[in-house]
């Protein structure tokens, strides 16, 4: 019987018997003295189950006037991906905060986060030794934009930002109604509804140059609305005029790319040679067509013919930058 299997029966003995004698535990548990000290003082200290000896029933109880009487959480057998992932970033993040006004709220919760970590027979030393979350490509946010930009957004009033194009490479100063910030492939944007425009616009906050928040109260925009114009188009680009690309990655790569997600109305299926055809819907090409160009020779734009060629001509101009020698 392993640690956890004993943290489960010492938790349901207590519960079933509600006071159990020291020689009842020794004998359903098969450890010593020594190692069933260690359990309780493990259960007390680490998941706040209020343990006491009562002297006068002659065994352990839970206290039931202690605030953690009903809300302690044993270990599960260990974090799916999922879990231990937001943990570690959560921890990650929080360890990143500059000191302001949020340091004396924010340290109980990295204790907290560090004490889950700690669950089972793992420290939470030993888990962020072991496992690590890589962030790639970030680009850092002036922390004084982000907080006037998130003000803004949850008080509903409007933005001045001006906001560099890397793209163009001109900067364009614009009043926009802030309907809600998006962290994508570790970076931070503004979804807005663009008042010179007159339409839903995304905006990277690392090419905020300078945000205001106004006195005038935003426009709001349906939460149906924005996914069906933002999240129709592929990645971080909108827009409700969609096309479908149809890629086709050689039998190697299929192995990686058909359990990926690309878009969340993607198609895709496998051929007789063990090739995979993906069908994404996208509006805005830039970002599709980096991501096909990441993969190489391995695949094949089938169409449309617009993107085919757009893929074509950053091939060919890369191809430019590197002539063969002669020997």
């Amino acid at each position: 019987m392993d640690r956890t299997e004993r943290f489960y029966k010492i938790q349901r003995l207590l519960t079933e018997r509600r006071v159990v004698p020291r020689d009842v535990f020794l004998e359903n548990l098969s450890v010593s003295r020594a190692t069933f000290k260690r359990d309780l003082e493990y259960l007390r200290d680490r998941m706040r189950m209020p343990i006491v000896w009562d002297r006068a029933q002659g065994g352990y109880r839970i206290d039931e006037t202690d605030p953690d009487a009903h809300t302690h959480q044993l270990p599960g057998l260990w974090f799916s991906a999922e879990e231990i992932h937001a943990l570690l970033t959560m921890e990650h993040l929080l360890e990143g905060l500059q000191p302001g006004m949020l340091t004396n709220l924010v340290r109980p919760l990295v204790v907290r986060i560090r004490q889950i970590l700690g669950t089972g027979d793992y420290t939470s030393a030993e888990v962020s030794r072991r496992i690590k979350i890589i962030q790639i490509g970030v680009r850092p946010v002036e922390h004084t934009h982000f907080q006037a930009i998130s003000s803004a957004l949850l008080s509903r009033h409007r933005l001045r930002i001006t906001h560099h194009g890397r793209q163009s490479g001109e900067s364009l100063t614009r009043e926009v109604s802030p309907q809600r910030l998006v962290y994508y492939r570790d970076n931070w944007y503004l979804d807005a509804w663009c008042h010179l425009r007159k339409a839903l616009r995304t905006f990277s906050l690392d090419g905020v140059e300078s945000a205001t928040v106004l006195g005038k109260r935003a426009r709001d925009i349906k939460e149906q609305t924005l996914d069906e114009t933002l999240g129709a188009g592929f990645g971080i680009f909108s827009g409700h005029a969609t096309q479908t690309a149809i890629l086709r990655f050689d039998p190697i790569r299929a192995r990686w790319v058909s359990k990926e997600t690309w878009h969340s109305q993607q198609e895709g299926g496998f051929e007789l040679d063990g090739a995979y055809v993906l069908k994404v819907p996208y509006s805005d090409p830039r970002e599709l067509v980096m991501d096909i160009l990441k993969y190489g020779e391995d695949v094949e734009v089938l169409a449309p013919a617009e993107l085919r060629q757009m893929v074509r001509k950053q091939l060919t101009g890369a191809k430019r930058l590197y002539p063969e020698q002669r020997l």
